[in-house]
C-alpha cells in the first residue's frame, strides 16, 4: 500500500471516529473533550484492539490491518456498506462480503402458520426470525421490520425492555445461549460481528462478557407485556428442526395474568 492510501486511510478513519458522539457509543460525557466524536483510544477498546495500532493507523503508517480488525473498526465506527467498503479497497483488502440469509425450506416456514393463534417463530443459529405468524409479530413488534434478529432487538432496542417483563435475567440468558451456540460453529463469521455489534452497542453485554457464561436452549415460563391483553405469563417451548439442528421452532402458549 503506498504513503498516499495510507493518509488517505488515516483521514477517512479519522473522519467517521469524530462523528460519533460518546453518548452513542454507550459512553459517559465529561466537559474535558477538546474535540469532536471518540478518542482513539475509545475507538480501540471498541474495536478490540491496541490504541498505539490504531494511532498508527490513523498515522498513516506502514502497518497493515487483518479483514477481522477491519470488520470490527468498521463496526466501531458504524459505518453502512458503502463506507465499509471503502475502508476495505483504502486498506488495499477486497470489501468483506455479508453471509447470505440462512435457508428454510417451505415446508418448515409454513409450521408457525400452522400454529396461530399460538405465537410462533422459527430462528437461526444467530436468532435472526427465518419466519414467525401474526401473533408472534403481535408479541414481538421487531418481527414486523426488516431482517428481525432478536439478540438485536433485546441489546439495541428499548422496546424489548417494555416487552420482556425479566429483561436483565432473560438478555442475560440470551446472550449465554448464543456463547454456546458460537462455539458450535467455530469459525462462523455471523457469530463474530454479531458479537462485535453487540459488544459495541450495549454496555450491559461489555459487562456480562467476561463472565463466559453458556447455557443451553431449552423451555419454560416467560413473563411479557402483550400490547392488547397486558402482562402475561407465557409457557414456551423449543424444537429443533430434522435435518437443520441450528434452526430452533419456538411456540409460546397457556397464557395467564401475571401475579
Amino acid at each position: 500500500m503506498t504513503a498516499d492510501r495510507r493518509r488517505e486511510l488515516g483521514v477517512f478513519l479519522r473522519s467517521r471516529r469524530e462523528r460519533i458522539t460518546p453518548a452513542e457509543a454507550g459512553l459517559p460525557t465529561t466537559s474535558r473533550r477538546r474535540t469532536p466524536g471518540l478518542r482513539r483510544e475509545e475507538i480501540a477498546v471498541l474495536a478490540g484492539i491496541s490504541a498505539t495500532w490504531y494511532t498508527y493507523l490513523e498515522q498513516g503508517r506502514d502497518v497493515q490491518a487483518s479483514d477481522q480488525v477491519l470488520t470490527a473498526l468498521a463496526t466501531a465506527l458504524r459505518l453502512d456498506r458503502p463506507e465499509r467498503d471503502h475502508l476495505f479497497h483504502l486498506a488495499g483488502h477486497a470489501p468483506a462480503q455479508e453471509a447470505e440469509a440462512e435457508p428454510l425450506t417451505a415446508e418448515a416456514a409454513a409450521v408457525p402458520h400452522l400454529l396461530q393463534p399460538n405465537p410462533a417463530y422459527v430462528i437461526g443459529a444467530t436468532y435472526d426470525v427465518l419466519s414467525h405468524n401474526e401473533a408472534a409479530a403481535d408479541l414481538f413488534p421487531v418481527l414486523r421490520t426488516p431482517a428481525p434478529n432478536f439478540a438485536r432487538w433485546t441489546f439495541t432496542d428499548e422496546t424489548a425492555r417494555l416487552v420482556v417483563l425479566d429483561w436483565e435475567q432473560e438478555a442475560r440468558g440470551l446472550l449465554a445461549r448464543l456463547r454456546t451456540l458460537a462455539a458450535r460453529h467455530p469459525g462462523d463469521e455471523r457469530f463474530t460481528r454479531l458479537f462485535e455489534e453487540l459488544r459495541e452497542a450495549s454496555r450491559e453485554v461489555r459487562a456480562w462478557w467476561p463472565h463466559q457464561e453458556v447455557q443451553a436452549q431449552s423451555g419454560g415460563r416467560k413473563r411479557l407485556r402483550h400490547p392488547d391483553l397486558g402482562a402475561l405469563d407465557y409457557a414456551y417451548t423449543a424444537f429443533h428442526l430434522a435435518g437443520q439442528p441450528s434452526q430452533t421452532l419456538v411456540i409460546y402458549a397457556d397464557p395467564r395474568p401475571c401475579e
